[in-house]
């Protein structure tokens, strides 16, 4: 019996799309978001005109449904936590102690959502056998160290950017604190942060696009990524117009920075909202 030809897709050591033709006329697609997040193999058997989708065993299934639902109640709560954080700043109080306290509380369902995210790829399962039609699941993981997996560097960096920013939120607790100190301890963790979320949204399209440019309106999972990478880029505006002037003590622009953080929550909030329905 014949070897199946295999076309692999994706982006520099990035594979994100394996297509198996099998001897005989049959075929196995696997898709790195389609596999960790519905938890489903594309399969045409020999003589079919028409492929179909396979899941995974029902352990896999049931993790994935909550490890989903988790990430993404995390992030509308989170989202919703930073947007009414500015909306005080904008419409109400404007008390810095009362904005830094939301934003701590939202600033920790955003790590719980990163770190579930995470656990999505690190359980998510494998396709270990071609010509099978289906895919396998692994023991449960709390950790893992997979670089060369997108999936898994687009969850870490995210991840890693909640971090950085739970150190700006807690850092903006503190008071008394000089135009220098602002911009080190307060401003710069929130630029990285930015940043950081700013690299997993690209690689989040690299994903899902095998590594070229993609428009797919009709995709849930290409609207959540680019939903995601619009908050990102409002976070970094935000920040951006944090910064505080050492000649001056005053910020570039409060009140782009405040709507900064307003929009881009809102982002998130909305792409927390699509994600409850990306599930196997």
């Amino acid at each position: 019996m014949g070897q199946p030809e295999q076309r692999a897709e994706g982006a520099g050591p990035f594979i994100t799309r394996l297509t198996w033709h099998l001897p005989g006329g049959g075929m196995e697609v696997w898709e790195s978001r389609m596999a960790r997040r519905r938890g489903a193999l594309v399969v045409r058997s020999p003589g079919a005109t028409q492929s179909r989708q396979v899941r995974a065993d029902a352990v896999a299934v049931g993790r994935l449904r909550r490890l989903n639902a988790i990430a993404a109640v995390a992030f509308v709560v989170g989202g919703a936590l930073f947007a009414a954080g500015a909306a005080v700043a904008l419409f109400g109080s404007g008390d810095a102690t009362e904005c830094a306290s939301i934003y701590f509380a939202g600033g920790l369902f955003f790590n719980t959502g990163g770190y579930v995210s995470l656990l999505q790829a690190i359980n998510a399962p494998r396709h270990d056998a071609v010509g099978t039609g289906r895919l396998t699941t692994r023991g449960w993981r709390w950790w893992s160290y997979e670089p060369m997996r997108v999936d898994w560097l687009s969850t870490a960096v995210l991840f890693v950017g909640t971090l950085v920013f739970a150190v700006n939120l807690l850092d903006s607790f503190m008071r008394g604190l000089s135009v220098q100190q602002v911009d080190r301890l307060i401003w710069v963790p929130d630029v990285v942060g930015c940043v950081l979320f700013l690299v997993s949204g690209h690689l989040g399209f690299v994903e899902i696009c095998h590594g070229r440019p993609c428009l797919r309106p009709r995709g849930l999972g290409w609207w959540i990524v680019a939903v995601n990478q619009l908050g990102s880029v409002l976070f970094m505006v935000s920040a951006l117009a944090a910064y505080t002037r050492p000649a001056t003590g005053s910020l570039i622009s409060a009140d782009i920075a405040n709507w900064g953080t307003l929009t881009g929550a809102l982002c998130f909030w909305m792409a927390g909202v699509l994600q409850l329905y990306e599930h196997p």
